[in-house]
């Protein structure tokens, strides 16, 4: 064999692609004969080995340098790379319309605006523009784009081999690492994510689990199996039907579980990516014919390309030799080279992020550093009960406290040290406005991790604007999750399944020298807490009281007061809030009466005649839709919420064309606000912002929902924290 050049009998028949959209692995009679067609269309017999039936490729092909480089420059059909182009891009990448400016266009902003925002970093939107990088560098636009139609060497023209390889190997790494994610205790014993078992999706596993085996078996175990597999199934020709059912039915499931946008849509998308490249071919072929000239190409085949390297033709039967076409190369020129080594940078850089937080331990809260870079799906699950923000003016020493939120949007903040950092720096810039001078910044955000104690995240006592921090250094105001105290989760279980309807209950941890200062509501007006382990010290502030209490004690709370929780134990406290929403249990007693009543006028067993302002609940029944105007405030809310127990029902109990309306229609804003809002920014990039007046008209143009759309039912009275 010539130096330079790639032989066919060494290089394992680069021109047969592995992977197909059906068939066996094991080589049956009819997809050998469908290969041995494709091998024959490019000029090659194949005597290839079981290794290259179910993989592709030769052990020897990763032999060398030389040979890695004829295997991932060797030609692949450009039409399965032009199909995902057409589905994941925006207009001009979709079009495959000047398709290198297109995509620089969209990556530029897309980075531009991902690196500037880091309130709306996630797994979700790094792919994106990964994927959006990936496709800047590769030939997309040779099948069924504008391209094509101006450039006759672009047109129907082959890619290498690398451009699916590394598409395949992101989507790989996606599902894997998350799988690999899920392997945490947290995951494995079904704490992640225990909420999702209750929701309508899940119903028909309810037919014969209960809510907890479905929680641990379906939701968490399903979960992770899935991850770990879904690479390997879609690999594979024999296993990637059932890949392709299992993850489009996952991601389908995730669409209405999650508002996580495009995600699930992009990520359906991409299997067919694992079928053999000339699918679309084969597919469309199917179509009537006078559909063709608005279709993809179904011939002819493929033309030979630059980018690609091509053997030598050599029957490995025979032995025999044939001259390679003036219009193809046997030989590995640089940008071959250098694409072999960018294939394999990107894809070792791909493997370590996820596990590079060893690097940047600034970000460490809990979730184990960078989590957009982690694909760490939905591993963790949070709830807030508590935050509160202190100032203090730094020449008057006067002490005050801040609306949690204020001068932003988002709420990330109150999760990780980099932004609660910055949210400090600005609320710093903003309170000397406010004549507060110098101001010393103290946050108290009690967050609860996979359904663990409510515990404080960061130190209250640190002013956090004069804070050190650095993204290659531990977080020093960061406190440690209490993992010790993990075990108790199974008990919380068995108190909650102690109580009654009208009782609600918070588990609480906090450390040693450190204090709670809480304020109970009047509606909640019987509250108490009580002592799991530990040692507490209970003060009424308004009683200048103080109650010491032991593992087991408790002490009752009075409603519309403050009071303060002092760890005095040497090792950290655990202790629970038992409160009952009083106001709430009345209404729910005067709507049953009114239920009661309602029945009995109906069934004709009321005797006495309604007063004027219970009328309402026979007349107001019938106007669905309208808004009940009645003079007394709990029928109002007792027929408002019947209203919405209807149409809950209604939309449960929808049929099929009824609920693909409302899909459709919930899709047709969403895709209406991307594009609008997408054209008011690139109207303001060119010519600068608009009066604000305007501005405001315009985002709330853009913003407008369905008119239609409900809402599920929920409690008119309720409590987000005590």
């Amino acid at each position: 064999m010539e130096a330079g050049t790639c032989d066919n009998a060494a290089a394992g028949a680069p021109f047969v692609e592995k992977s197909s959209g059906h068939g066996d692995s094991s080589g049956g009679s009819d997809e050998e004969k469908r290969t041995m067609q494709r091998a024959a269309a490019a000029g090659v017999v194949e005597c290839g080995s079981r290794m290259k039936r179910l993989f592709g490729f030769e052990r020897e092909d990763l032999s060398s340098w030389h040979r890695l480089v004829c295997l991932l420059n060797r030609p692949a059909d450009p039409a399965s790379l032009g199909i995902f182009r057409f589905l994941f891009g925006a207009i001009g990448i979709m079009l495959g319309c000047f398709y290198r400016l297109a995509c620089l266009m969209f990556i530029s902003t897309y980075w531009y605006v991902f690196f500037l925002d880091k309130t709306t970093w996630n797994n979700h939107s790094y792919l994106y523009g990964l994927i959006g990088f990936q496709l800047t560098i590769m030939d997309a636009n040779r099948y069924w784009s504008i391209d094509g139609l101006r450039s006759p060497k672009k047109r129907n023209a082959q890619v290498p081999l690398w451009n699916y390889t590394l598409l395949r190997s992101q989507i790989f790494i996606v599902y894997f690492i998350a799988g690999i994610k899920k392997l945490d205790a947290d995951w494995v014993e079904g704490y992640s994510m225990s909420y999702l078992a209750h929701h309508w999706l899940f119903d028909p596993f309810r037919m014969i689990l209960p809510n907890e085996m479905v929680s641990l078996l379906v939701v968490h175990g399903g979960g992770l199996c899935l991850d770990l597999s879904a690479g390997y199934l879609l690999f594979f020709d024999a296993t990637r039907p059932y890949g392709i059912f299992f993850v489009s039915y996952f991601h389908c499931m995730n669409s209405q579980l999650f508002n996580i946008g495009m995600f699930s849509y992009t990520m359906l998308a991409t299997s067919p990516l694992f079928c053999y490249p000339d699918w679309p071919r084969r597919f469309f072929a199917h179509f009537p014919c006078f559909l063709r000239p608005v279709l993809p190409l179904t011939t002819p085949p493929p033309q030979p390309s630059t980018s690609c390297v091509y053997p030598e033709i050599r029957n490995t039967c025979t032995g025999a030799q044939e001259n390679i076409s003036a219009c193809k190369t046997s030989k590995t020129r640089f940008k071959h080279k250098l694409a072999t080594l960018f294939s394999i940078l990107y894809l070792t850089e791909q493997f370590f992020l996820p596990y590079s937080h060893f690097i940047t331990q600034g970000y460490n809260n809990w979730t184990n550093g960078l989590y957009g870079y982690s694909w760490d799906m939905m591993v963790h699950s949070r709830s807030h009960q508590h935050v509160k923000i202190t100032y203090r003016d730094g020449k008057t020493g006067v002490v005050g406290y801040l609306n949690p939120g204020v001068f932003t949007q988002s709420r990330r903040w109150k999760d990780h040290g980099d932004m609660l950092k910055q949210y400090a720096t600005c609320l710093s810039h903003h309170l000397p406005h406010y004549n507060i001078s110098d101001p010393e910044i103290y946050f108290d955000i009690w967050v609860s991790i996979n359904e663990r104690f409510q515990q404080r995240i960061f130190d209250p006592r640190v002013d956090i604007v004069k804070a050190d921090w650095s993204p290659f250094r531990p977080n020093p105001w960061l406190m440690p999750l209490l993992v010790d105290l993990s075990p108790w989760r199974t008990k919380f279980q068995e108190i909650e399944g102690s109580l009654d309807n009208q009782t609600e209950i918070v588990f609480i941890a906090d450390f040693p020298g450190l204090h709670l200062e809480n304020y109970v509501s009047e509606d909640l007006g019987n509250t108490s807490v009580q002592v799991l382990q530990g040692q507490l010290n209970v003060e009424i502030v308004d009683e200048k009281k103080n109650y010491t209490l032991q593992p087991g004690e408790k002490k009752q709370l009075p409603a519309g007061a403050y009071h303060k929780v002092y760890t005095v134990s040497e090792g950290p406290s655990c202790y629970m809030y038992i409160y009952v929403n009083t106001t709430e249990a009345a209404l729910q007693r005067n709507f049953t009466k009114l239920f009661e009543l309602q029945e009995r006028v109906r069934n004709g067993t009321e005797t006495e005649p309604l007063p004027p302002e219970l009328q309402p609940l026979i007349t107001g029944e019938n106007d669905e839709g309208s808004e009940v105007s009645v003079t007394d405030p709990i029928v109002r809310l007792f027929l408002k919420r019947q209203q919405r127990m209807k149409e809950v029902k209604k939309r449960r109990e929808a049929n099929v064309f009824e609920r693909l309306n409302r899909f459709a229609v919930k899709k047709y804003y969403m895709y209406r606000r991307t594009f609008l809002m997408t054209a008011i920014a690139m109207r303001n990039l060119a010519v600068g912002l608009p009066p604000l007046d305007q501005l405001t008209r315009e985002v709330a143009f853009a913003n407008m929902k369905d008119p239609e759309a409900n809402q599920d039912l929920k409690d008119e009275v309720g409590h987000d924290e005590l």
